[in-house]
């Protein structure tokens, strides 16, 4: 099983949640988007603890099952698909959330979240810790 990590899975894991530590330690492959990586430098640079995030995600980033995923064509199609389909709906999300969620579908990944708002996305299959 391939996980896609979301921003929050991330601090979740950098807290020492229990139940996200064990989702990725049975993961085949865990994903990180630019996406999130993005989202999360930029909560370290308006933090306390800069450094020491920064650590831990360079560590993290650094393990042999995590690959950093570019957004690509692919990636541009899925986010496309979805987007008119949220919007046909009436149900938008965060734009970076969208890119995250079309990310996990193309790589046919689970998401490893607890925001709300990935809940009913078709083709988006979604962990929660």
């Amino acid at each position: 099983m391939k996980v896609l990590c979301d921003t929050n899975a991330i601090t979740a894991l950098r807290l020492g949640n229990v139940t996200a530590i064990r989702i990725l330690e049975e993961a085949d492959a865990v994903l990180l988007s630019v996406v999130v990586l993005g989202e999360l430098l930029y909560g370290y640079k308006t933090g306390s603890k800069e450094d020491e995030n920064r650590r831990f995600l360079d560590a993290f980033i650094a393990k042999p099952r995590v690959q950093v995923l570019l957004v690509d064509a692919e990636t541009s199609a899925v986010y496309a698909d979805l987007r008119q389909e949220l919007k046909r709906i009436g149900k938008p999300i965060p734009t970076n959330d969208l890119w995250i969620a079309a990310q996990a579908i193309e790589q046919g990944a689970v998401l490893l979240t607890n925001d709300a708002h990935f809940d009913g996305l078709i083709g988006l299959r979604k962990a929660s810790y």
